[in-house]
Formats: C-alpha cells, sequence, structure tokens
C-alpha cells in the first residue's frame, strides 16, 4: 500500500497540493520544510480502512514528526498517540490529548517522566525490564498504572542495522529469558495492572512476514498469561510500517491486516504508525548556492545541510531531489551542505540539470525522522516549517535566528 504525497508538477513548477513552492521559498525563505496536512489526514485513513475489520487503537508516533500543528491535524482525527519523553508527553499536553489516548514507550524513561505518566493516568506505559518495572512500581506506590510488556522476539525485519530494534543485540525489549521476573514482580504490586504485551521489531519494515511471526508470538504468550490470570485484553503490533523511498515495493497493509485478523483472536491490536503517516507529506526546500566541479566531479552546493537533514550522513538514507523548476537532467552531481564534514551530502550521484546559483531544490520524503532530529551543528540555526492546507500554507515554526543559538547560555563577564 503506498502512502500519498501532496507534491507533483503543475505546469512545470512543483507544488505542495495547490502551493508553487517557489512562491514559499519567496515568502519563507531557505531552507525549510514543507508539510501538506491533508496527505497526512488521507495517509491516517489509509491504515485505518485496510485495518478496519480489526479496529486497531492507532497510535501515531510523535517521533517521527514533533511538530504541534502537525499533532493538532492528528488529534482533531482522533488518532492516539505513541511517545517516547516527558517531552513528547508535554506536547501532547499543549494541544489537549486526552490520557487515554496516550502511550508511553521507550527503554529509558526517568523517575520525573514516570511520574508525570502516572499522574496523569495515560492509557500505559510500555516496560521494557525488570529494572524499569521496580521504577514504575516505586513511583507508583498505591496509585493504579497500566502496563504494557515489549518483548524481544528475535525476529530480523531486514532493515537497517541501526533502526533494527527487534534481535538480541538490541537494547530493546525484554528477553523472554527474562520473563518469569517480570511477572514475578508484576504478581507482588496489583496497583500495576498487564494489560497488553507486544514487540517492535524494527523502522522503515516493508516486508510483512516479520510483522506476523512477532504477532504471532506474541498472541501464543498473551493467551499463556491469561491463563495465569493476568488481564491482558491488547496485542501492540509495534511500528515500522516502511514507505517507497526509491524503487522499494510498497508495504502489503491489506494481507497484513488480514493475516493478523486470523490470529488475533479476541484482543484489541495496537499499533504505531509514524514514517508511513507523514513520510511522504514534506519536503525539504533548499537552494543553490554555488555550484562546482572537482576532478570531473559535479556538486550542488545548497543552502541545506547535515543539520537540517541527517538521514543521508546517519545511514546513507535515500531522497529523491526534484528541481522546483521542472528540467531535464544532464549530469550526475551530488547535493552537499554547507557543513565542514565530508558526509554532508543530501544526494550523491544523481541525474541533474546543471545547477546556478538560486535554483531551487526539493529533497523528498522528508516528513519523518528529518526535523526532528535536526541539530545547531556548526552553529546553524534551525529551520522553518510550513504547512499547506490546500491554497494556503503558513508558518508552524519560524526559523531560529542567531539570537535563539546562545539564548540558553550563561555568559560570564570578565570581572567575574
Amino acid at each position: 500500500m503506498r502512502p500519498v504525497t501532496p507534491f507533483e508538477y503543475r505546469d512545470g513548477i512543483l507544488h505542495c497540493d495547490q502551493v508553487a513552492l517557489d512562491r514559499i521559498a519567496r515568502e519563507v525563505g531557505t531552507p525549510c520544510y514543507v508539510y501538506g496536512g491533508g496527505a497526512i489526514v488521507r495517509n491516517l485513513g489509509i491504515v485505518r480502512e485496510c485495518f478496519a475489520d480489526l479496529d486497531p487503537k492507532i497510535c501515531y508516533a510523535v517521533k517521527a514528526n514533533a511538530n504541534l500543528s502537525i499533532l493538532r491535524v492528528l488529534a482533531r482525527e482522533g488518532s492516539s498517540f505513541d511517545i517516547v519523553s516527558g517531552g513528547e508527553l508535554y506536547r501532547l499536553n499543549r494541544i489537549g490529548v486526552a490520557p487515554d489516548r496516550i502511550i508511553f514507550s521507550g527503554v529509558g524513561k526517568a523517575e520525573t517522566e514516570i511520574d508525570s505518566a502516572i499522574q496523569q493516568g495515560i492509557f500505559a506505559l510500555v516496560v521494557e525490564s525488570a529494572s524499569e518495572l521496580e521504577l514504575i512500581a516505586e513511583r507508583a506506590g498505591d496509585r493504579k498504572a497500566r502496563i504494557f510488556l515489549r518483548l524481544n522476539p528475535e525476529i530480523d525485519a531486514r532493515t537497517h542495522p541501526y533502526i533494527s530494534t527487534g534481535l538480541r543485540q538490541n537494547k530493546f525489549g525484554i528477553d523472554l529469558a527474562d520473563l518469569p521476573a517480570i511477572l514475578e514482580l508484576l504478581h507482588a504490586h496489583p496497583t500495576l495492572s498487564l494489560i497488553g504485551i507486544g514487540s517492535h521489531i524494527g523502522s522503515q519494515v516493508l516486508d510483512i512476514e516479520p510483522f506476523v511471526l512477532a504477532f504471532t508470538k506474541i498472541r501464543e504468550l498473551a493467551d499463556s498469561l491469561r491463563n495465569e490470570g493476568f488481564p491482558l485484553t491488547h496485542l501492540d503490533l509495534g511500528g515500522g510500517f516502511g514507505i517507497p523511498y526509491h524503487d522499494e515495493s510498497p508495504i502489503d497493509l491489506p494481507s497484513l491486516s488480514a493475516q493478523i485478523g486470523r490470529s488475533r483472536g479476541n484482543y484489541r491490536v495496537v499499533m504505531e504508525p509514524g514514517r508511513f503517516i507523514v513520510g511522504k507529506t514534506g519536503t525539504l526546500l533548499t537552494r543553490v548556492l554555488h555550484w562546482k566541479s572537482n576532478h570531473g566531479r559535479h556538486f550542488a552546493v545548497v543552502d541545506a545541510a547535515m543539520n537540517d537533514l541527517i538521514r543521508p550522513a546517519l545511514y546513507g538514507a535515500y531522497h529523491e531531489v526534484r528541481t522546483v523548476r521542472q528540467r531535464p537532467a544532464e549530469l550526475r552531481a551530488d547535493v552537499v551542505g554547507p557543513v565542514c564534514e565530508s558526509a554532508d551530502f543530501l544526494a550523491q550521484d544523481r541525474d541533474l540539470p546543471k545547477l546556478g546559483r538560486d535554483d531551487l531544490l526539493a529533497v523528498m520524503d522528508a516528513g519523518a525522522y528529518a526535523f526532528v532530529s535536526s541539530s545547531n551543528y556548526n552553529a546553524r540555526p534551525r529551520c522553518a516549517e510550513v504547512l499547506v492546507d490546500g491554497e494556503q500554507f503558513r508558518v508552524v515554526r519560524r526559523r531560529e535566528t542567531n539570537e535563539d543559538l546562545v539564548a540558553l547560555e550563561i555568559e560570564r563577564g570578565s570581572s567575574e
């Protein structure tokens, strides 16, 4: 199933919905991220339609794109949310998301984060170790807390090693050998209610077989835990539904739904999609600063850099690059940024026209794990974010300034 993208050429100019990207570049400046709000809604609808027979609890993975305006769009559509930090919980609090629509995942929750989650009465805390469960029990005291256990199923999702999360060498999840100690802790703390178990096998997964294998494992385990008296009601499929970035085949969500449906029993399914919903709805809009050649190799030096989009430098991620003004390719070139690192590239060996100063490029499929992982490396202010709605657009995160870069630093005078 292929997610929707809002980007297409109209009269030779790349548009997001009905707004020309060169207009956004003129009015907002570059670099900036541009998102299509309507496509976000449609992609959430695709997930709902594909899994309609299961009536799942769909928890958008906030880590994929945490902009408040995007979270509001999803909240209005009735989405639940999967978080991995107290900061993400704060963001959901800011837009008024009800606690029963929040699941708190993550391998390393701090005391303050656990306290906030329990106090607010969120739907569930996802536990990944005995140590974490002991801390939750300590902080909960006499207060009730709903618990999911995240298991490490030792299943290869056949994705990049940096985004694989279900193998024994990964830090995530509970080893099945440690489960008896976990269950003993739960028996000792009756205010902790085990209502779900699940797994998360990785990110950018396009093959449904690993999902089915993992789900089968947790379903069998859930049945045995029910027989031991635990009130299990939910099975968590996790997230990680991939999108085609290059020439990959899309994930077959209807077939995944059918296979999960045949084995789920009377449990409610939980899932945590992020990339599938927002990945194809965003682009990084950037301007060419210089065109240069070194020993026959061509470079478009642009005003966006690895601090804006680290995925290519971090694990060789592929992002299609389009010219905003449609032009035929003439040669092969790299698209690189101004940061003083050889890894500062957005694309390599791409067929492009010969570019000049102020030409505009769009780095596609940049709606997920893009701005959220940006930084101020090389003292570069982070770029603006723009949300498009049909014929309208608005800045939903202003561009940082140099003053923002030092706003949190404490300066001492020479006399101190």
